[in-house]
């Protein structure tokens, strides 16, 4: 890997972060499915992480890790409230009330939110008069735009494969939700996607001063669980509820817990270092995508015009992003080149490093 040019590395671990979130919404309602409770399952589940996560972290960072301060210690207790105890506490409410399509969909919004929460706390430039800001705008625009579609419209069918697998028994048996409150599962479903945006933008914060991704990582899921395993043990009095009943719940637990949040957050924290927390969004709208082509190919459901249509506007939205932000980075570096001249390096402008994206203070 170390031969392949840093950006098409980050490309790559942010498209294979949306097969690991296109697994997930299945995994998790299935354990939902299965009895495992909505406070304990979390608890497991970012354990889990914490194993994974906490070696790769001291032995990684041993040499570079900042000293621990109390400032940072509130500061990754925040991130754990927020990007795991509100956040998957939403998420499983939300989810357990509507269904595994539906909680995919809605969090389409997370790239728009993101980028909205970073250009107002000016971790994201937002240049409409540049070719290259309004270039972004219109990516992230037509990204979630392309996802939406896929999500509402179908239209003619386009490709209806041989296999007579019955597609509505298959989302029987997935568990959409039936006779629950839709409407409180809609609220909880946003209020995880805002979560999730303000996640993000925080852990970009936190890393201009702190930069060892990993161990911020490793220090949200510490006490992630410490939050929640509290509320699981003020509310959950059943012992048995703690009780694992079968290999499958166990085997969910092991997914969530490695995949979603230890090697997903690992992706998502680094990738943030190095692109921007808008960067590491944008990507989202590619989860409804894969589960329209996995549901396809796997389940034997149709692909419709629809889908084709949101296919193409997710991969433009994507191209024009990724094209600002090169074209950005390089209007950076030339601004930043003469500043640094005729300073003679002492004093370079500190408001540039907050106004250029979260790339340039990485790379210089």
């Amino acid at each position: 890997m170390n031969m392949v040019p840093e950006r098409a590395r980050l490309h790559l671990a942010l498209t294979f972060l949306q097969f690991c979130h296109a697994g997930h919404h299945i995994i998790v309602r299935i354990a939902l499915n299965m009895g495992l409770s909505k406070l304990i399952f979390p608890v497991y589940r970012n354990i889990t992480a914490l194993v994974l996560l906490a070696p790769l972290a001291y032995f990684s960072e041993k040499k570079d890790r900042p000293p621990l301060t109390g400032y940072y210690m509130m500061q990754f207790f925040l991130l754990g409230l927020v990007g795991i105890t509100i956040k998957e506490g939403c998420y499983l409410v939300g989810l357990d009330n509507t269904s595994p399509t539906f909680a995919s969909a809605m969090q389409n919004s997370v790239p728009a939110l993101t980028f909205l929460m970073a250009a107002v706390l000016r971790y994201e430039s937002v240049h409409l008069n540049r070719l290259d800001g309004f270039a972004k705008v219109l990516g992230v625009v037509a990204s979630v735009g392309g996802a939406s579609i896929i999500t509402l419209y179908k239209g003619p069918t386009i490709y209806a494969p041989y296999s007579t697998l019955n597609h509505k028994q298959s989302l029987s048996m997935l568990g959409d939700a039936t006779g629950k409150n839709w409407n409180l599962g809609c609220i909880c479903l946003f209020g995880h996607c805002l979560c999730w945006s303000a996640w993000i933008v925080m852990q970009a914060s936190v890393l201009k001063k702190y930069s060892s991704p990993l161990s911020v990582s490793a220090f949200t899921c510490f006490f992630g669980i410490l939050q929640f395993a509290t509320i699981a043990a003020f509310f959950e009095r059943d012992y048995k509820a703690w009780q694992f009943n079968s290999s499958s719940e166990i085997y969910s637990v092991l997914y969530a817990g490695l995949v979603s949040s230890g090697i997903a957050a690992a992706i998502q924290i680094w990738a943030i270092a190095k692109g921007g927390p808008v960067f590491a969004s944008i990507y989202l709208p590619l989860q409804t995508l894969m589960v329209a082509l996995m549901a396809s190919i796997l389940l034997g459901e149709e692909f419709f015009l629809g889908g084709i249509i949101g296919a193409l506007l997710i991969i433009t939205g994507l191209y024009l992003v990724v094209w600002g932000k090169s074209e950005e980075t390089k209007y950076g570096k030339e601004v930043i080149a003469p500043m640094e001249s005729k300073n003679h390096g002492e004093g370079i402008c500190d408001n540039a490093s907050i106004i250029q994206p979260l790339i340039l203070t990485q790379n210089t």
